[in-house]
Formats: C-alpha cells, structure tokens, sequence
C-alpha cells in the first residue's frame, strides 16, 4: 500500500490455490482460446466525439494547487558504477509509465489532442494538467472532466468499455479467470471476454524495461540488486512476481528500486487490477538502521489489536525492513496527482506471512510536504495552543507507523467456509477502509507502544501526534472523497467530530482535538475497521463508508479557508528530465 496522505493488491484467492501468480491456467485457456484476439478492443474512439468543448471556471485555481517542486537530492557520494545504474533503472522507470498511461485512460492521445482547439493562451495550462491527472478527469474532484463532458471510467482502461452487467458478474466470478492481478480484459473476435496477461498485453514494453534492467544488473556490484533485477527483469516475461518479490524484501545497497505491478486503486470498479509504478531511491543506512528495533514490535502490536483473537494474524512473518530514502525518480500510478510519501511492499500475502513486508519512507517528499503544506495549513486551521505540538519528527513517525499498520490485522480470512483475502471480499471499497485503518492504526500503535512502557518516543509524543494527526486530517481530504486517501481521511475527520475528539471552534474557526477522548476513539475506530475486514463484509464496509466518507458542510467550508496553500507536489526531476 501507498501512504499518500503518507501510501496494493493482494493475490487472488485462485491464484494462491494453483501456486502461481499472474496469468492462472484459467487465464491462460481464455488467453489461448482465440488466437486472433486484439490487443486493445478499446481503440475505437469515437466517442471522443467532435463537439464543442467547454473547460471548467476555476482551471486556474486547479493549476495553483499543485506547487512544482524539485526532489534533486545530493548524489555525490555515489561511485561512478552505481550512478550508471541509476540511470539504467530511471529509463527502465519511464517505461513504467509508458505502461500506466495506457492502463488508465482509454484513447488518451485522442483526448489530449482535443485541448488544441482552445484558445492558445489556455493550452499549456490545460496540457500540464492533463499531465498531473494523465487524463481530462480530476482525481481530486471524483474524476469529473476539467475540460469536455466525457464520463470517466469506473474500470480505467483494464476492461472494455461497454461491459453489460452480466458481464460484470462474469468478472466477479473467480472461475471464469477474467479477475487476475496482472491481466488486461478485452474481447475477442467472438464478443467474448478473456484475460490477456499483462506479459502478452505490454510485451514490446516490457522486453525494453527487462532489458534495460539486466543492463543495470550487469553493471551492480550490489549482489541482491542484481539478484532482484534480474528475477524482476524475467518476471515481465512471466507474469509470476513471487520470487522477485520474496528478492526484493532483500534488497540491501545504496541505490535501490520498486518496479513493477502493484497497486490497484485504479481499478475503481473492482479493485482488481495492479497498476505499474517505480521508485527509484537512494537509501539512508543510518536513519534505516535507527528504525530498525521497530520491526520486532509487529508480533506484540498484532496480539494486541482491539480484535477478537480468532481474527488476529499471527503467522505473518515479521522481517519487515524499514527503508528511509530520498526519492531519485517516480514513474507510472505513484507520479499522478498527489504524490506518495511512503509506501509498504509488497501485497502478496504468501510474501507477507513468509518475511512481512518493507516500509520504505520518502524522506526528501515527505519533508517538502512538511514545510510547504502541513504547516502553513495547521496555521489556518488549528488553534494556537496546540501549534507547538506540531512537529516533523510526529509527522515522520505517523507516516512509518502507517506503513506498519498495512501489515497487521486482517489477510486471509475465511468467509462461508471458503479461504479468500480481504481485498478481495471488500472489492473496490477495500483501498479506502484499508487507508482508514492504517492511518488510525499508526496513531493506535504509537499509543499502546507507549503506555506499554516502550521509551522509543519523546516524552510529549501522545500530545505531539494529536496535533499533528489533526493537521493531517485537513492535508488528505483535501486529495478528494473520490480518491482513496482523500476518503479515509474524511472517514476519520466525521468519526472523530462524532466521539467528540475532534472539536470545532465557531468563534475562531479552528480545532482542537481532545487528546483523552482521542486516544479512546482512535481504539475504537482501529476495532469497527478490523472486524468489517476480519468478517469480509462488503455491505459492512459500503454502510461505514457511506456514514462516515462524506464531504460535511463544515469540512467543505474548512478547506474553502485554505485557498492559497497548495494541496500537494508537482514533482520534478531536473536530473532525469532534460
């Protein structure tokens, strides 16, 4: 998972069934039964249609709320091998969003060539903001077209656009091998559906990125990134990821990289598809080293969640590296509007109960978002008392705990006596409970840890992470209800205004937040999010979402005040981008 206010597939159940990973046998025979299947069914774009277009009134206000901003990071100490790899892994990278551009939006090139026929003086502006949402659709505002009237969908590019509902059933339906994590759905010559796997369906692209990848291997004298290139590099051939992500939970060197498939927030309709993304990074060893211990906590925290213990998972593995690094270069789902501070890796669980899973924390993004966003908006929105409890360090540590909290609780579950995964049961509503809970549960963790007597945090850390928490909340729902992190983070803010543990002040229309009363609340929330995932209960999870996921009056007239702080980061890359 990605913490974006800080940053995701798990396997398919058939898949961990047949003990492979990506194109099942069932893929394969809907794959193989008609040969002259083409490799985008999509590609009639007529309903990009001719008409008139119109763009929306406040386009200049959306341009103004992403700041560009330069993630250069010192790179001086590098020997001259390994900055050669780092250029092979940042063309390799690029690939990536080749890829992703084609995953998300259908006849993209189509629709970008629409914004020439506006007026000159708007077309850069509608050009840079088409490169931010990489489609006419606005990620903040529930995927409504900034310009045009075309309706977004639901299913980005993953399936074909006319889907009947009884296909849609046919989706959903695991027997019929069209759900697979790394296949594509189209139709062949017949008008059936079948899954192509992504190995087939972007192999010109692929081939490139491996190639240039086993350039970088041969170049590396860091043995487990050579080891994880080169398994990563055959895995885009196929379509099986388990080992070269069992690889990359070891990778252990100065320059490293995520590549590949992995999230599925794209996939609004089903939650089914991963979408490419990299990262290439420099590591921190000693601020890695430093969070280190933490990592030996996740067994305690686990047996300790506000769960009843049939629910608990206490036969994942706890390896868990934490990684702190400065982002080098991003590529693909992670580049698209609002930018990932720390993600967790990777989301199959038979890796997870096998060594855990890696945190790793963009310490160079994190800290922009920090000074340019967090704290200019905790000035307008939180009163003046609690401001001195704001502080990077609090910051910093919710968003690692965050990234902590995707590996406790819920994985595996059995529901009606089947063997299945909560992603799987939740199905799109997944991201976004799965957000909330993280986000609480990193509050949760730090908590517990220190009422248990752990001396890992200052002495003022429950007061701290209150305050910084509360300015938080504001940062990420200002993403959009119609994003994942947006979401979670008004799931929070109206449960929390509900317990009373977040106030509203109408004299000087700031908060406070009771720090009592939150840490009671902050249990309370982890528990309702944990047993919606431990039942599989998508009803469940739909109910709480629609309670609790809204855009309040108030909420809406909050963030109205913060008009002139930017909502997030426009990265760029001087280094990587000439």
């Amino acid at each position: 998972m990605k913490f974006k206010s800080m940053g995701a597939a798990c396997l398919l159940s058939f898949f961990l069934l047949a003990g492979l990973l990506g194109c099942s046998q069932q893929e394969q025979a809907a794959a193989d039964k008609d040969a002259n299947v083409q490799a985008d069914s999509n590609a009639n774009c007529d309903w990009v249609g001719h008409d008139k277009l119109t763009v929306v009134d406040d386009m200049e206000a959306r341009l103004a709320a992403y700041v560009p901003t330069d993630l250069s990071c010192d790179l001086s100490h590098l020997t001259t091998v390994e900055k050669q790899v780092l250029t092979k892994l940042v063309e390799a990278s690029k690939v990536m969003n080749e890829i992703f551009l084609e995953q998300a939006t259908p006849c993209r090139e189509e629709l970008l060539s629409r914004i020439d026929e506006f007026p000159a003086d708007q077309q850069a502006g509608l050009k840079r903001y088409f490169k931010i949402n990489i489609s006419p659709w606005d990620r903040r505002f529930h995927h409504e077209p900034f310009f045009g009237n075309w309706e977004h969908p639901a299913g980005a590019n993953y399936y074909p656009l006319d889907l009947t509902e009884a296909e849609k059933a046919q989706i959903s339906d695991s027997t019929q091998g069209l759900d697979g994590l790394f296949t594509m759905v189209r139709r062949n010559d017949a008008g059936e559906l079948v899954a192509i796997p992504y190995s087939e369906f972007f192999k010109p692209q692929l081939e490139k990125a491996a190639n240039l990848m086993n350039e970088a291997a041969e170049l590396t004298e860091n043995a487990s990134l050579k080891a994880f290139l080169k398994s990563r590099a055959a895995a885009f051939a196929s379509n099986d990821y388990f080992e070269s992500d069992m690889l990359w939970m070891d990778l252990d060197g100065t320059v490293e990289i995520t590549i590949g498939p992995y999230e599925t927030y794209e996939d609004g309709l089903f939650g089914y598809k991963a979408a490419f993304e990299s990262f290439v990074t420099v590591t921190d060893p000693v601020s890695s080293a430093r969070l280190s211990k933490f990592k030996d906590e996740l067994p305690w925290l686990e047996s300790n969640l506000p769960l009843a213990d049939e629910h608990k998972n206490l036969n994942r593995g706890s390896e868990s590296p934490i990684r702190v690094v400065d982002e080098v270069y991003s590529a693909g789902d992670t580049r698209t509007a609002v930018q990932t501070i720390a993600f967790n890796l990777p989301n199959d669980e038979r890796v997870r109960e096998a060594k855990g899973s890696k945190k790793v924390l963009l310490r160079n993004v994190m800290k922009a978002k920090f000074d340019q966003i967090l704290v200019p908006l905790a000035n307008e929105l939180v009163v003046p008392e609690q401001m001195a409890n704001l502080t990077s360090e609090s910051f910093f540590l919710h968003t690692l705990w965050h990234e902590m909290s995707h590996g406790l609780g819920p994985g595996k579950i059995i529901v009606d006596g089947r063997e299945t995964e909560v992603r799987l049961e939740l199905k799109e509503t997944y991201s976004t409970l799965e957000e909330a809970k993280a986000d609480a549960m990193g509050e949760w963790d730090i908590f517990v840890l220190t009422r248990a007597g752990r001396d890992y945090f200052s002495k003022n850390i429950i007061d701290e992470q209150a305050a910084t928490y509360l300015a938080g909340l504001f940062r990420s729902v200002r993403f959009g209800i119609g994003e994942a992190h947006g979401q979670a983070n008004a799931i929070q803010y109206n449960y929390l205004m509900e317990k009373k543990a977040v106030l509203y002040h109408e004299d000087s229309k700031r908060y406070s937040i009771d720090v009592a009363v939150f840490e009671k609340a902050i249990e309370s929330l982890v528990a309702e999010i944990c047993l919606i995932q431990a039942e599989g209960d998508y009803q469940g999870s739909v109910d709480f979402i629609k309670k609790y996921g809204g855009m309040t009056d108030l909420l809406a007239s909050s963030l109205a005040r913060l008009e002139g702080i930017p909502v997030d980061l426009e990265p760029v890359f001087p280094d990587f981008e000439k």
